[in-house]
């Protein structure tokens, strides 16, 4: 690439899911020759080098990105999990943090994360141009993008809270969205989702100053989205290289123990279990969990973060379990994982998850079937991509208590384990999703033009 390498900064929004897909686009802009400024709040910041001190040079570059923080204005006591108060302060204090940095690191680009729109109007102010990237689906995406229209038809009213219970379609081959599940519909008082709303909205109509719109997806995964909403370009699934080398950003250390516990197993043999990292059961579904693991006799890796479960789960019956199916390389029990190098692992036979995006993409990318668990949010429709559109997967059922069974979790867990078709159109996407990104491919093709209008 000829003179100086561009500069861009890239703003993912302040959580998990946001903050891997923006640090791998941020990997494979800096093989091309950029330079890349990587901008968190501070308490992020912190979480990162904790979790990635040991891939760092010198505590601010990770694999040549420069990680630099802005405060989130929230207090070091502040519970983050409080997406009212944490949504409230970012909003009101971001977008000046924002305009300091822009001004001292003269960048070239911002390339910001959907859910930053409210900093977009700043780097136009300040003649930076305007990249946006959506880290989930186009169909969540393209659902924002009507919402107005949504709003005149009916199922929302002018601050977000829902006329109709129930699903929608945007189109048909989408998936259908629910109306108590978009992404304003947070837990707690009236006041937090109409501020949750506000900022959705927002951010929404910011998209409309940014040049071009890319997405974490692939044609074939969402070509009804694509062709719907033909502004939305699709460059996934990202992922940061193919030797799993490059650091993509994880909150907490990562046990790869657990990689070589997988090795000792033969092939499509193990489940492989894990929410993400926010998803939080009660005792007594965490309970529900375990048993239905131990009861299909099948070897099992979960991840269960320290924050998993809601008080009250009772610590002796935990280890007494974590010991017994230890026994024997039954099962075992992590706190967080390299789950990119475990889902590409030929040990592993199914995947329970929350469908997030991002697991949702390394599970097709990989052609792992999934057994679906979704906690909030897009998670499900994305559980309906995976059941009912690409058909490589089953979900839970909750009984009418709204907890999923022991012999629920056993026997769905044998059904998708045991469905041929389930795994032949599991290894079909897989290999729908490797070709648009291999050369001459939708993703690559889609990519390369990103970088050539970055070089401008």
């Amino acid at each position: 690439m000829a003179g100086a390498a561009p500069h861009v900064m890239v703003l993912p929004f302040p959580a998990q899911g946001h903050v891997t897909p923006l640090m791998e686009l941020s990997h494979r802009l800096v093989d091309h020759g950029f330079q890349v400024t990587f901008v968190c709040t501070e308490a992020i910041r912190k979480l990162l080098l904790d979790a990635l001190r040991r891939n760092a040079d010198d505590g601010e570059a990770l694999d040549g990105i420069r990680l630099v923080s802005i405060p989130d204005s929230l207090a070091d006591g502040d519970d983050r999990r409080d997406l009212c108060k944490f949504l409230d302060g970012i909003s009101r204090c971001l977008p000046g943090y924002v305009e300091q940095l822009i001004r001292e690191t003269k960048v070239r680009w911002l390339l910001g994360d959907a859910n930053m729109g409210l900093c977009f109007e700043v780097a136009k102010k300040l003649g930076v141009r305007v990249a946006c990237v959506f880290p989930a689906s186009a169909a969540g995406l393209g659902t924002l993008l009507r919402l107005p229209q949504l709003i005149e038809d009916g199922f929302f009213d002018d601050k977000g809270f829902p006329k109709r219970r129930g699903a929608f379609e945007i189109a048909s081959n989408m998936p259908p969205m629910y109306t108590s599940h978009m992404p304003w519909s947070i837990d707690g008082a009236a006041e937090g989702q109409e501020v949750s709303f506000r900022l959705v909205s927002r951010n929404t109509q910011a998209t409309r100053l940014a040049e071009i719109i890319v997405c974490n997806s692939f044609l074939d995964a969402e070509t009804a989205a694509f062709e719907l909403f033909p502004s939305i370009v699709p460059i996934g699934p990202l992922f940061a290289d193919q030797g799993f080398r490059k650091p993509v950003g994880q909150f907490l250390p990562e046990d790869t123990g657990c990689l070589k516990w997988l090795d000792a197993h033969p092939d499509k043999s193990v489940v492989y279990v894990a929410f993400g990292s926010f998803t939080i059961f009660d005792p007594r579904q965490f309970r529900e969990l375990a048993e239905g693991l131990e009861l299909t006799g099948r070897p099992f890796l979960w991840v269960v973060r320290p924050d998993f479960t809601t008080n009250g789960l009772s610590k002796e019956w935990f280890d007494e379990f974590t010991n017994r199916v230890a026994v024997n390389g039954r099962g075992m029990i992590v706190s967080w994982c390299p789950q990119q190098q475990v889902l590409a692992h030929r040990a592993v036979a199914c995947f329970v998850s929350h469908c997030g995006w991002n697991s949702t993409m390394e599970g097709v990318r990989n052609g792992v079937p999934i057994l679906c668990w979704p906690y909030f949010v897009d998670q499900f429709a994305n559980r309906s991509y995976i059941c009912d559109i690409w058909r490589t997967g089953l979900a839970v059922t909750p009984g009418e208590d709204g907890v999923g069974t022991k012999e629920e979790v056993a026997v769905k867990l044998g059904l998708v384990i045991g469905d041929e078709g389930i795994a032949e159109r599991a290894g079909m996407l897989r290999d729908a999703a490797r070709k648009c990104l291999s050369e001459g491919g939708s993703s690559y093709e889609n990519f390369k033009r990103f970088v050539d209008l970055l070089s401008e």
